[in-house]
């Protein structure tokens, strides 16, 4: 899969070919099961895919950045960020 995306399409297809699901259950499966995980990550929780990886959300606290056209100093502000591992 050098260079490939794989999208929500390829993964619906694939749950439809192995699993047996219509494509349209197979589709509401794949959306059902990112939308959990998306939720769970803008609660704050970790979420774990065993033989996978793991999701976290960790914060990053404000600094100074430097505006690459200008050079001058740009205050970031803290946020939050999805890391995975």
């Amino acid at each position: 899969m050098t260079g490939e995306t794989l999208t929500r399409a390829d993964l619906s297809e694939a749950v439809h070919e192995d699993v047996g699901l219509t494509r349209q259950d197979s589709a509401g499966l794949v959306e059902r099961t990112l939308d959990l995980i998306a939720e769970a990550l803008e609660r704050g929780a970790t979420v774990k895919l065993s033989g996978f990886g793991v999701f976290q959300v960790r914060s990053k606290n404000a600094r100074v950045g430097r505006n690459p056209k200008t050079g001058k100093p740009a205050p970031i502000e803290p946020r939050r960020v999805i890391g995975f591992r």
